[in-house]
């Protein structure tokens, strides 16, 4: 396992950044000359799946270009996740709660970035890989309420350092699928030891009830594109009452939120009297 103790910082993330899947031993030998770090060790911990190979492979003499790519990608979901663990934070100590219930993120594969490439008619190298591809890095927050999602967008968006790029609100507007999510394309400086890079990243905020929706949906047609008319309808059915609990939720929790304010405020008028 490497930590900073043992190599330089900048260094730790490229290893970290850099766990690609298992197979095909040969390949890995081919890549792994040029992938060596100050204590020879490569920059896989693991095999190479052989789709990632023949991605790697295509790179040529970028090899080396890629694996500092991918570290910048995981530094900019890191600062991130920072930026929204702060503004989480912030609101427990004002509000008394959490808006954001989970965060997760992730770095697209190698093999996921060929596709995506081949798909736009794109040839592998860096520069189509940070220019024409903004969800390598993705970061992902479920919040409690529907508010929830559009007060931590705007606060996010307020931030001096941050670039909106493009946003899309399926929320307002929902796939033919159902599908509900807000998507903000963004980029964000990483400040690395002699330089600042902008790097660019997808953020999806959706609530618990989208959340689950989107995680039995991935499961049953991911990639797959072969639902039917019925099952394209029953989908969306199902997301309509995601929906509708997620509007009613809302209404009961800022309804308590009316009572504890009333109340708080009869009991301050009490004490006065008193």
């Amino acid at each position: 396992k490497f930590t900073v103790n043992k190599m330089p910082i900048l260094l730790t993330r490229i290893a970290n950044s850099c766990r690609i899947y298992p197979v095909k031993e040969e390949a890995e030998k081919k890549v792994e000359s040029n992938l060596k770090l100050s204590d020879g060790k490569s920059i896989f911990n693991t095999q190479l799946a052989s789709s990632d190979v023949e991605f790697l492979q295509a790179l040529h003499i970028q090899v080396q270009q890629y694996g500092k790519m991918m570290a910048y990608y995981r530094s900019a979901l890191m600062e991130l996740e920072t930026k929204f663990n702060v503004m989480n934070e912030e609101f427990k100590l004002l509000h008394d709660r959490e808006p954001i219930v989970s965060m997760s993120s992730r770095v697209k594969h190698p093999a996921s970035i060929k596709q995506k490439l081949d798909r736009l008619g794109l040839p592998v190298s860096i520069e189509n890989m940070e220019h024409a591809l903004h969800d390598i890095a993705g970061l992902r927050i479920v919040c409690s309420f529907l508010d929830d999602v559009y007060m931590l967008e705007k606060a996010f968006l307020s931030q001096d350092d941050v670039i909106l790029i493009n946003r899309k609100d399926y929320i307002d507007c929902p796939k033919k699928n159902g599908y509900r999510s807000l998507h903000l394309i963004v980029q964000i400086p990483i400040f690395l030891v002699c330089e600042k890079k902008l790097m660019t990243a997808e953020i999806q905020l959706r609530t618990i009830a989208m959340d689950c929706w989107a995680t039995l949906e991935h499961q049953i047609q991911y990639k797959k594109d072969t639902a039917t008319q019925q099952e394209l309808e029953e989908l969306r059915h199902c997301a309509e009452i995601g929906a509708e609990m997620d509007q009613r939720m809302q209404t009961i929790w800022k309804r308590q939120q009316g009572q504890i304010a009333i109340s708080y405020q009869e009991e301050n008028t009490h004490a006065h009297e008193r």
